[in-house]
């Protein structure tokens, strides 16, 4: 019978043996060898348990981070704890055209990482509803009477006094930030309006208000601040984690000359409102331009900016296009060629003895109406008539010429230079009148396809104005969507699709672009972007006195894994220290009854008992 023998290189006794035919000879193997076997098999089993416990906590963890931090962005509706002291808080005044909005944003201490920004959210009240305010009419309404614009302002300011603790006063910036409205007043008045603010705020109210807090911002700064809102709500300012996120090599705007870094690729906007559209993305690469004139231009067309709380830490450092083309709104591009057909048809009914659009019975026939719809335009106590053909390609046509491109390289509307976009690798998103045009009555919003787009414009525009009056009133569009959305819908998705194929020069086969109201169900305002850049170095105090903290703590995260080993490495050695103390009290144990035995033996064989010790 084969027979299988082991030994260790451990004491010689350790040794025992396996015979295939005598299993049960294996209840012979002595206590000691029985318990070397456990303990080796404890160990061993301890150690894989440790682990897999390890591996699969922080595996899950780590696979859960990313969803559980979106999650929180997607759900955050809670109501702020205004009892807890480590919440901070800030104030933005929007100042616009028609009136003024204010917000109140919160966010926790800084975690103490230099690389992470500050978490700003919106505040939100007992009632979880968002803490903003807005009045009416806008501030450049007291051009002439700037000494009424505290009193203006003043309920803005005393709703967010509610709701921001009083201990926090002192330390809550505020920011008063004036747009379109302001810009086209002259610089006196804009002047006069700014110092009432800033001499009569910090008089009745204790917030950080100081001479730069209160400002007329311009439409790059807005469109810079909105870019920061929606990539800040979108996660694309933190850290790559995930190996399937998209990235993109960054050169860093002044260190052209040391190497490119990856980060996360970020989201480029489009806003097409009633009278301008505005197109923001990041340049990550350094750009080259055809003159010196162009590189004049793109000077006021590229803001270089710095995202971190440490103006030498460049991982933050962005280098964004902002362009806006005032006339190129869905509005205020429909009134421009309203202009046009009547100028040039009144031009040649002169010209060639015609009644076009006279009467209701010789209507123009616009391309861009839908179907059979009657339709006027008036000026100069004059009217034209028109009825709607709903030819969209026609349409198309018609309006290109109003894009006013040139035969120069890399412009975009109107001429303005526009730096290369690698479509490739990019995302973009595309609010206001891209996603009314979508949505609202081709119910089709989100993700865009150029084919699907079109095919749903020519159906609506090829049918017929009353059926579309038929689907109103049975309510089958949106909500919000009215006649004048219905009567125009088919010019606006022609001129949608003509600014950005045409205009920003989107291949028709682009897969990138979301058309949205709201980003992660929430509606993202230039005013997150601004106060993000405003209080970017806020975290630099809180880093330098957490610097320890933030060290022990990321001890504490790596010591938990290092210890599960050092406590199973101790308990093993005093596990087998035991061991050899009781080994070693058995084979002490042993040596006694073996020298008892010997004695006998040999008086079996016949020697006297007294000639042992001498023999011995």
């Amino acid at each position: 019978m084969g027979r299988i023998g082991i030994s260790c290189l451990l004491p010689a006794s350790w040794h025992f043996s396996i015979s295939p035919v005598g299993c049960p000879r294996i209840l012979n193997t002595n206590l000691r060898q029985i318990l070397v076997i456990s303990v080796l098999a404890a160990a061993v089993s301890l150690l894989y348990f440790s682990v897999v416990i390890i591996r699969n906590k922080y595996g899950r963890l780590s696979r859960d981070k990313k969803f559980q931090r979106y999650l929180a962005r997607v759900t955050d509706i809670e109501a702020t704890d205004t009892n807890n002291p480590n919440v901070n808080y800030g104030i933005v005044v929007d100042c616009g055209s028609s009136g003024s909005r204010i917000f109140v944003y919160c966010w926790p201490r800084h975690n103490g990482n230099p690389h992470d920004l500050l978490d700003i959210r919106q505040m939100r009240d007992k009632n979880r509803k968002p803490v903003v305010m807005k009045i009416k009419p806008g501030i450049s309404e007291f051009a002439t009477s700037p000494e009424k614009v505290s009193d203006y302002i003043s309920p803005l300011l005393n709703f967010a006094a509610e709701h921001v603790p009083r201990a926090k006063h002192k330390e809550t910036p505020l920011y008063i930030l004036c747009t379109a409205g302001m810009r086209i007043l002259p610089e006196s008045q804009q002047k006069a309006i700014l110092e009432d603010l800033l001499t009569d705020i910090p008089v009745h109210f204790d917030f950080l208000f100081s001479d730069s807090h209160a400002e007329v911002i311009s439409g790059k700064q807005e469109g810079v601040y909105a870019w920061i809102g929606i990539n800040f709500v979108l996660g694309r300012f933190e850290h790559i984690e995930d190996d399937d996120e998209a990235v993109v090599e960054v050169n860093i705007p002044g260190s052209e000359s040391s190497k490119a870094i990856l980060r996360k690729r970020t989201a480029g906007i489009l806003d097409m409102g009633g009278v301008s559209t505005q197109i923001a993305y990041e340049v990550p690469k350094t750009v080259s331009f055809a003159s010196s004139q162009q590189e004049e231009v793109a000077k006021n067309l590229l803001a270089e900016f710095n995202l971190g709380c440490d103006v030498h830490q460049t991982e933050h450092v962005y280098r964004v296009y902002v362009a806006t083309f005032l006339g190129f709104g869905g509005n205020a591009a429909r009134q421009r060629y309203e202009d046009r057909i009547f100028a040039s048809t009144v031009q040649k009914n002169r010209l060639l003895g015609k009644q076009t659009g006279l009467t209701p019975d010789t209507p123009y026939l616009d391309p861009c109406l839908p179907l059979d719809i009657k339709d006027e335009i008036q000026q100069n106590g004059q009217t034209l008539y028109l009825r709607g053909t709903g030819a969209f390609d026609l349409c198309r046509e018609t309006i290109q010429p109003f894009m006013n491109k040139t035969n120069e390289t890399q412009t975009s509307l109107n001429g303005v230079y526009q730096p290369p976009i690698h479509f490739q690798n990019s995302e973009f998103y595309g609010f206001s009148e891209f996603y009314y045009c979508t949505e609202d009555v081709l119910r089709m919003g989100g993700d865009y396809s150029a084919a699907a787009f079109t095919r749903a414009a020519k159906d609506y525009c090829a049918t017929k104005w009353s059926i579309l009056r038929e689907r109103f009133d049975r309510g089958l569009y949106a909500s919000h969507a009215d006649l004048h959305r219905l009567k125009y819908q088919c010019f606006k998705s022609a001129w949608m699709f003509e600014v950005f194929h045409r205009g920003f020069s989107f291949p028709v086969n682009y897969k990138n672009l979301k058309t949205a109201l709201q980003v992660y169900d929430k509606e993202v305002q230039w005013t997150l972007g601004a106060i993000l850049y405003r209080t970017r170095f806020l975290p630099l105090r809180d880093i330098q006195q957490e610097t320890f903290r933030a060290s022990h703590a990321h001890w504490r995260g790596f010591s938990f894994v290092y210890n599960h080993y050092l406590f199973s490495g101790c308990f093993l050695v005093v596990l087998l220290a035991i061991l050899l103390y009781l080994l070693r009290l058995r084979r002490i144990h042993r040596r006694a009854p073996r020298s008892g035995s010997a004695t006998t033996v040999w008086l079996e064989d016949g020697l006297p008992s007294q000639k042992i010790a001498s023999t011995l």
